[in-house]
């Protein structure tokens, strides 16, 4: 039975969030790799749910069932938060917290509504460095095709601390976040007329992976150059099947880097926040969505819905010891988890069930959404996973259905081998359907500079 959860004083809450992160590359969950050291000790002492899933498979999508305990698709689609939806950061802030978030993927930015409840967040797209001011201001004023722009660029390009040629200010790196975060942190040190929420985003394990060569070392013989790990991400997203096998082993040994330096980066923001705060902070860690290495003939994190995109690692420090659970979780579960620890309401909006205890706890099934935002198109895809069973329905009308307990890497597609298990999740999504349907709203388009938009290509996304 779990240990009941301490709602008699507000507790400070830390949430770190990690882009791109798969389940199975993390050490608590089995990877073979030494990645995240400092997290498996952490999660030696915490709550761990080793079935953990996203409900989609990008970031977009993804994050308003993290931070808003609602679907992707409710409320008019994930284009920007709705007023329909509420934030943690507004339910903790409604209940006294002082509250504060810190990344740089500018779909998370305040243009999409994502500041909402927050007295300090730093998106990058509001405080962009005196570098990326710099680049954006040449990109904007001189032609490109010149010898000053080219001249110019080729000074950023040789200046920059991690990035190569194009990715430019695409994000901000895992240090420099967690200076920004720790600034705060201190300065909430002092803070006494309450406790404090702080969220933090690392973007650097989302493709181009260029880990600093200390990481890499710890997973190969000599560190791949800056400009080799651009073109070989090139190469994975514009031609995949001529990735060979041997660049497959350095995309992953990249990869894995990249996991690894942000591990130490999270270890650095925690040691900081106890030295400052102390231990009495609740900490979760989860990832958005998780990434493909041509398990089913891809990379990156497209919309397939197949488990390396959806699975994902989630622990919560709740400060009772190790507790894991193998449970069925949805991200959905996360914000009313945090408000249980917090003493705060939960709002009618929020659709996840808590993790804080799991004797209510009673989820059976995840259900993940994608649509085409584009304004030609009206495309959805729908998923829903239980313990044994998934069925995937795509744009088209084609459902694929897989055995999980038989097919854990869903190879076989059983939609018509097993037509009562098919029927039975098919109902579910034509539930979830008119749940959408009746949730309303109209999709709300957001405008976006040819800076924002230039940074969202150099991380893959389509306009």
């Amino acid at each position: 039975m779990s240990a009941p959860v301490d709602t008699y004083h507000m507790r400070d809450i830390v949430l770190v969030t990690i882009d791109s992160l798969r389940a199975d590359h993390v050490g608590w969950h089995g990877y073979d790799r030494e990645t995240t050291p400092t997290l498996d000790r952490r999660a030696a002492d915490a709550r761990t749910f080793s079935s953990a899933f996203a409900h989609a498979c990008s970031t977009r999508p993804s994050f308003p069932s993290i931070l808003t305990s609602s679907y992707a698709l409710e409320h008019g689609g994930f284009e920007r938060l709705s007023e329909g939806r509420t934030t943690l950061a507004e339910v903790l802030s409604g209940a006294g917290y002082r509250t504060a978030g810190f990344h740089s993927n500018l779909y998370l930015s305040a243009d999409f509504g994502y500041d909402r409840g927050f007295d300090a967040f730093y998106d990058s797209r509001t405080d962009p460095s005196p570098a990326a001011k710099a680049r954006n201001a040449v990109k904007r004023h001189l032609d490109s095709d010149g010898l000053v722009y080219r001249t110019l660029q080729r000074a950023f390009n040789a200046t920059e601390k991690r990035a190569g040629v194009e990715i430019g200010s695409a994000y901000v790196d895992a240090a420099d976040v967690t200076d920004l975060a720790l600034e705060w942190v201190g300065e909430a040190a002092g803070d006494r007329d309450g406790p404090r929420f702080l969220w933090v985003h690392y973007m650097d394990v989302h493709h181009p992976y260029v880990p600093p060569a200390e990481h890499q070392r710890r997973f190969r013989d000599e560190p791949v150059s800056e400009r080799d790990a651009i073109q070989l991400r090139r190469k994975m997203l514009e031609a995949p099947d001529d990735v060979t096998d041997r660049e497959l082993d350095t995309i992953v040994d990249l990869y894995d880097a990249e996991i690894a330096y942000v591990d130490a980066e999270i270890g650095r923001l925690l040691d900081g926040i106890e030295s400052r705060w102390g231990d009495d902070a609740v900490v979760a860690v989860t990832a958005d969505h998780g990434e493909e290495f041509r398990d089913h003939g891809g990379f990156s994190h497209s919309a397939t819905f197949y488990d390396e995109v959806l699975h994902v690692p989630l622990l919560v420090d709740d400060g009772s010891g190790n507790d894991d659970h193998d449970d069925l979780v949805g991200l959905l579960d996360l914000a009313p988890t945090l408000a249980d620890y917090a003493g705060a309401d939960r709002p009618d909006a929020f659709r996840g069930e808590s993790l804080a205890s799991m004797d209510e706890h009673d989820r059976d099934a995840v259900i993940a959404e994608w649509a085409d935002t584009s304004d030609d198109s009206d495309d959805r895809r729908f998923a829903v996973r239980t313990e044994d069973w998934k069925l995937a329905r795509l744009e088209n009308g084609t459902e694929r259905l897989f055995d999980l307990s038989a097919d854990p890497d869903e190879r076989t597609n059983l939609v018509t081998d097993e037509p009562e298990a098919a029927a039975r999740l098919c109902d579910r999504l034509d539930d979830h359907e008119q749940l959408l349907a009746a949730s309303g709203g109209e999709m709300a388009s957001v405008s976006m500079d040819e800076d924002v938009k230039e940074r969202l290509r150099d991380l893959g996304y389509q306009e």
